[in-house]
């Protein structure tokens, strides 16, 4: 099975942290990163989707994809 997330943050150290985890939890980086200007809150997010090929299983929708 296949799994997907997308990651987002702020574009700080704490955001690098988070794509960082994801790498060494098995994750892998898909596509390239985004980056743009968030009008409400004046800061620059970031975001990055990786994914991740886990033994069998069955998806659900409720299934927590960071615990995987």
């Amino acid at each position: 099975m296949k799994l997907y997330r997308y990651l987002t943050g702020d574009d700080t150290s704490d955001f690098c942290h988070k794509v960082t985890a994801a790498l060494n939890q098995g994750w892998e980086l898909h596509g390239d990163p985004s980056y743009a200007f968030d009008t409400a809150n004046g800061v620059m997010r970031c975001a990055q989707a990786v994914t991740k090929e886990v033994p069998g299983g069955t998806y659900t929708p409720g299934m927590k994809l960071s615990d995987q």
